[in-house]
């Protein structure tokens, strides 16, 4: 606990620092505007007493105008420094807040997916969002609340002592019973506030899996099991809540009765004070003032300094992924791939050259020895059971994982040589899962390709088999909703396809990309891809032997294995797990595709 402890100390003002680091002179100018608000603020109390001194005594007219005059140009220039330093203290910790969400979301794209998963979806929104907006939040506070308080108790006190000593040490003991209650409410409270940052976490994700499966849910009728989770979780965090709200009140409640308490003692002991000569009548007022003052910068102190451990615990949860190292990273000194100029049918676009690879995690390899190419104007066909390790091949290709021994290449270059995006660049990609964004089809479209004309969005959807957009009254400037939900789940594979083949790309990659389609569109779009894509490489992962049937090449993987290549009726002869598949799917077999 100690080490985890020190780390998050380290870790939270490291973090802080570097975010700080840019915006030094605005931090600079809210502490200057700062004191200009204190010096002005405890200037005019100073000033009422000697004024109400000079009326009660001399009554000097001329000294009576220095002094309400000096008062004057005081309340201006607490006013104006109390705007101003707001503004600018703002704006720093707006600043602040969006560079730390920037950076957040910046590593997490740079992360590979296994990195990602372990912090887990609902913890890295919450990092990104919530956690930064405490940190902005408490930055703020803290600017407005904490660091007025050592200069007002300073100079009240000095000032207290200047009118009367013991009135001084009647305000320095007050001081200290504040700052003994204040440090007690912020020991009782951080681990509360830690604890709620957890259950903040854990009531997104759990937020998040209810949303997301809500018709699972409904199916399966456990509408009472999933309501039970999240009472629970929202208990949990509400008794914590109440926790901190109830410590709050007894703070407030103390430091009211404090407050009351020092108004009578000032006014007792300064009328004693008074009738002895020791001081006069008008300071009264500026020692009420003082000690008011105290009391009210201690008070909202307590709200600051009891949110300080929550905005650390958040920036070293941010700390966790800024400082995480990818397990995919880019070279330090990266080379350039390029295609040949005159690319030629049967030229080598990707070679896994005896590429095997292993999960971080994982006590055995998932793919092992793979050890064959793809090449231009053929389609390889990647098959095998469920667990078998398509879809890793289709990732290891894009590198979002790396070959863990043996060599995977593109356009003859190793992809650990070269940075991710340029890699990416060469490389058209359907995933297994349909995802489109929100926003309009051309906008989605456009992913592939940015510069992409209407003409060449229209051709790519009619190669795509997506002709379903010209019968839509606002054809590509139809609205999208997230996730593609308003389509569906052929049309939204269609339009994922589509999008690959905006992009002009050496190799495209169909992960799974056909399941949601009949017989018939599946054929005419593999038609349309053999006439569209005859000069590149072309990887199609599937499970239906109908879609890879006249590959020229097809690799069957079963335990992450190779354990046939070929052409269909190659492998037909010579790979009894390709058979097994094969007769699964025939009307004679047991398959799910008849």
């Amino acid at each position: 606990m100690a080490i985890e402890h020190d780390y998050s100390k380290r870790a939270s003002w490291t973090v802080l620092s570097r975010l700080m680091r840019p915006h030094r002179r605005l931090a600079a100018a809210a502490l200057a505007l700062l004191l200009a608000d204190i010096v002005g603020m405890l200037l005019i109390p100073t000033q009422l007493a000697a004024l109400v001194n000079v009326a009660v005594g001399t009554r000097d007219t001329v000294e009576l105008t220095s002094h309400g005059i000096a008062m004057l140009v005081a309340a201006v220039m607490g006013s104006g420094g109390c705007v101003a330093s707001y503004y600018v203290a703002s704006r720093l910790a707006a600043y602040v807040g969006r560079d730390l969400r920037i950076a957040v979301y910046r590593k997490s794209l740079a992360l590979s997916g296994a990195d990602f998963n372990s912090f887990g979806t609902g913890s890295m929104i919450t990092r990104t969002l919530s956690d930064a907006n405490v940190v902005q939040q408490t930055l703020l506070m803290t600017f407005m609340m904490v660091f007025p308080v050592p200069v007002t108790c300073v100079v009240s006190i000095v000032l207290a002592y200047g009118i009367d000593p013991v009135m001084g040490r009647l305000l320095l003991v007050l001081t200290l019973a504040m700052l003994a209650i204040s440090g007690l409410a912020v020991a009782r409270s951080t681990p509360i506030f830690l604890a709620i940052q957890g259950f903040v976490d854990r009531m997104n994700s759990r937020l998040r899996e209810v949303v997301t499966g809500t018709r699972v849910i409904r199916a399966f009728g456990k509408e009472e099991r999933e309501r039970g989770r999240l009472n629970k979780t929202f208990v949990d965090y509400a008794a914590n809540a109440i926790r901190v709200n109830m410590l709050f009140s007894i703070v407030d409640c103390a430091t009211f009765f404090l407050m009351n308490v020092v108004e009578a003692l000032v006014m007792w002991m300064g009328a004693d004070r008074v009738g002895a000569g020791a001081m006069q009548i008008g300071s009264i007022s500026a020692l009420l003032e003082y000690a008011m003052l105290i009391l009210f910068f201690m008070m909202m102190a307590q709200f600051a300094i009891i949110q300080v451990p929550r905005a650390l615990s958040c920036l070293t949860r941010a700390a966790a992924v800024l400082d995480a190292v990818p397990g995919v990273a880019d070279p330090d000194v990266p080379q350039r791939l390029a295609a040949p100029a005159r690319p030629k049918p049967g030229d080598v676009v990707a070679r896994f050259s005896h590429a095997s690879f292993r999960f971080a995690d994982a006590d055995e390899d998932t793919l092992h020895d793979l050890d064959f190419s793809m090449r231009r104007g053929e389609v390889t066909a990647i098959m095998g059971n469920t667990g078998s390790g398509k879809s890793t091949v289709a990732k290891m290709l894009l590198r979002f994982h790396d070959v863990t021994a043996g060599s995977l290449r593109m356009l003859g270059t190793d992809v650990r040589d070269v940075t991710q995006r340029d890699l990416r660049s060469h490389v058209a990609y359907v995933p297994q899962q349909a995802w489109l964004f929100s926003g309009t089809i051309a906008e989605n479209l456009r992913d592939g390709d940015a510069s992409a004309t209407d003409d060449a969005l229209w051709h790519a959807l009619d190669v795509a088999q997506a002709s379903f957009v010209r019968e839509l009254p606002k054809g590509l400037a139809t609205r999208v909703a997230q996730g593609g939900s308003n389509f569906s789940g052929g049309q939204r594979q269609r339009l994922a396809i589509a999008r690959a083949l905006v992009r002009h790309a050496d190799l495209y990659v169909f992960d799974d990309s056909f399941s949601a389609l009949d017989y018939k569109t599946d054929a005419a779009l593999r038609r349309a891809l053999g006439r569209e894509l005859g000069n590149e490489a072309v990887v199609i992962i599937a499970q239906r032997v109908s879609t890879v049937r006249q590959a020229a090449q097809i690799v069957v993987l079963g335990d992450g294995r190779v354990v046939g290549r070929g052409t269909h009726d190659q492998l037909m002869e010579t790979c009894p797990a390709y058979r097994d598949i094969v007769e699964s799917q025939t009307r004679g077999g047991v398959g799910a595709d008849e």
